[in-house]
């Protein structure tokens, strides 16, 4: 059994999704393990991770749109608001979705159905540099 850690940096200019399935796929693919699971886990509490269709750009701005909705930023709404208005519906939106998962890897590739992408999901307005920890388990 062998194991391959790295830390993947993601340069985000703001709230949305950023897809990552291509550098997630260079980390698999360097490793030279053929059967294992890939475990992803986002080191904060205002941005996470998913899974989700990458062919139609309509479904990224639908996602935005109703984490929107269902978190909104209110000054009246919340109380924690340390690093402004969008910080506590940044942890909401954290909280609803994941910072950790799981992909197996078969003959050394990810196992993604085909519409599948991997997805940095920042939840805050402004820039930040997001630490995404990749372990891969196999041999």
């Amino acid at each position: 059994m062998r194991q391959a850690l790295e830390h993947l940096h993601v340069d985000v200019r703001g709230r949305g999704l950023v897809e990552i399935t291509d550098r997630v796929r260079e980390f698999v693919a360097a490793q030279s393990i053929e059967t294992g699971v890939l475990t992803l886990f986002c080191r904060h509490t205002s941005a996470s991770l998913l899974i989700q269709e990458n062919a139609d750009p309509s479904v990224r701005r639908d996602l935005e749109r109703y984490f929107a909705e269902i978190a909104p930023e209110d000054a009246q709404r919340y109380e924690h608001d340390t690093e402004g208005i969008d910080d506590m519906p940044a942890h909401l939106r954290t909280a609803l979705t994941q910072v950790h998962m799981s992909v197996p890897v078969e003959d050394g590739a990810l196992v993604l159905g085909t519409w599948q992408g991997i997805y940095l999901f920042e939840h805050r307005r402004q820039a930040h540099t997001r630490d995404i920890v990749l372990h891969l388990i196999g041999e």
